[in-house]
């Protein structure tokens, strides 16, 4: 795919006020009707929230807009890999749109397809005798999730990792190659959502080895990938590794009937200190389940956090730190830019569509089908189990 950079806006979106740009939205909504579905992102702020038809995570959308039998335009306000994954899903005339192509996500860009046909050769190689299935996080570009798809595995998400992770230790798409041999999962580009994963499913962390894609072996010794279980890929998120086991303590010690809650995106450590721990989805869920009087620490991004807040004044919610959790490059869908795609839609005009070419969109595919075709779905430390445990 080649990379297409954010052009300056023209000046006058600049200059609307945030009223004249919010009329402007409006007018071009009901101009497009059911021709345009507008999609915000958990993560997004509330102004850009206000003007979408459907909210959720990045592959809930993708389901949703791939679900609109009239649709001929999707305007994605997340970053881009969720936009790669829309396209992926919905019909090819289908055009999905980007409001700002300089949206990009740091842990999807610290997997690169180069550095994981690198890493898998040099894994084969190490271990002859045994099958290798990559499972990828839904947070990663179409090249990796095509890789995936043509080397056995399968994408996951946060919500049905542990399920994905118990069907690729059974062979992935392969069974039959994995009787008689040891199966290795190769994970990326999150490590921390393997390693809370497979810790939940009760595999040591001394069986799980870090693969970093700058070394050679990725700084392993050549044993310790032949013992390991999973190969975790050298890649976080730059909001969730924000949160540390000080900040749960601080709740703990100031606040001693606070709830802790964190996405698996977190630190191992930071994982084990909380009370609960899961997707996007699970947290949500949870506030909105919780009775009146509940108190929450929530180690996620701030946005959704403070949306929560607003929803359940009945409830006390706390950003679990008070950094910055802010994701910066979904900060970058904002009113001008939303306003300028779809005005240029008004006038036939397509701008920042995301297109995924037909080799990278069928792999994919399979990729994706494949995790849907696993059985069994929610929380990957295991649902309403206390962090830590191991759920059989």
């Amino acid at each position: 795919m080649a990379l297409v950079w954010q052009q300056p806006l023209p000046e006058i979106y600049t200059q609307l006020s945030d009223a004249e740009l919010r009329l402007r939205i409006e007018g071009v909504k009901e101009a497009l009707g059911s021709q345009l579905v507008v999609l915000g992102h958990h993560y997004q702020q509330n102004d850009i929230v206000d003007f979408a038809d459907f909210t959720g995570d990045s592959f809930e959308l993708s389901r949703a807009a791939a679900n609109q039998t009239d649709v001929s335009y999707v305007v994605f306000c997340g970053v881009h890999f969720m936009a790669e994954s829309a396209d992926i899903l919905t019909k090819e005339n289908v055009h999905v749109i980007l409001p700002d192509l300089g949206a990009g996500c740091s842990m999807a860009d610290m997997a690169n397809l180069d550095q994981t046909e690198e890493a898998w050769a040099q894994l084969t190689e190490v271990c002859p005798d045994q099958l290798i299935v990559p499972i990828t996080y839904m947070n990663s570009s179409a090249a990796i999730k095509a890789f995936v798809g043509e080397h056995g595995g399968a994408v996951c998400t946060s919500s049905n990792c542990r399920n994905v992770l118990e069907w690729a230790l059974k062979g992935g798409a392969n069974p039959a190659a994995a009787v008689g041999k040891k199966v290795k999962i190769l994970f990326f580009p999150d490590q921390h959502l393997g390693r809370n994963t497979a810790y939940a499913m009760g595999y040591p962390l001394d069986k799980m080895v870090l693969w970093d894609p700058r070394q050679d072996l990725g700084g392993n010794a050549e044993q310790n990938l032949v013992n390991a279980d999973f190969v975790l890929w050298k890649g976080h998120c730059s909001v969730h590794a924000l949160f540390r086991p000080e900040h749960v303590d601080d709740v703990r010690r100031n606040h001693p009937g606070m709830k802790v809650i964190v996405h698996p995106e977190c630190k191992w450590e930071v994982v084990q200190k909380a009370d609960m721990a899961g997707s996007t989805a699970y947290i949500v869920d949870q506030v909105r389940k919780a009775p009146p009087g509940t108190e929450w620490a929530i180690g996620t991004e701030v946005h959704l956090v403070n949306r929560l807040k607003q929803q359940h004044p009945d409830q006390k919610i706390v950003v679990l730190s008070d950094c910055q959790c802010l994701c910066t490059t979904m900060f970058r869908i904002d009113l001008p830019h939303l306003c300028w795609v779809l005005e240029n839609l008004v006038d036939g005009k397509v701008v920042n569509e995301i297109k995924v070419d037909a080799h990278t969109r069928t792999w994919s595919l399979v990729a994706l089908e494949r995790m849907l075709s696993i059985k069994g779905t929610g929380n990957p430390i295991g649902k309403d189990q206390p962090v830590g445990t191991t759920v059989d």
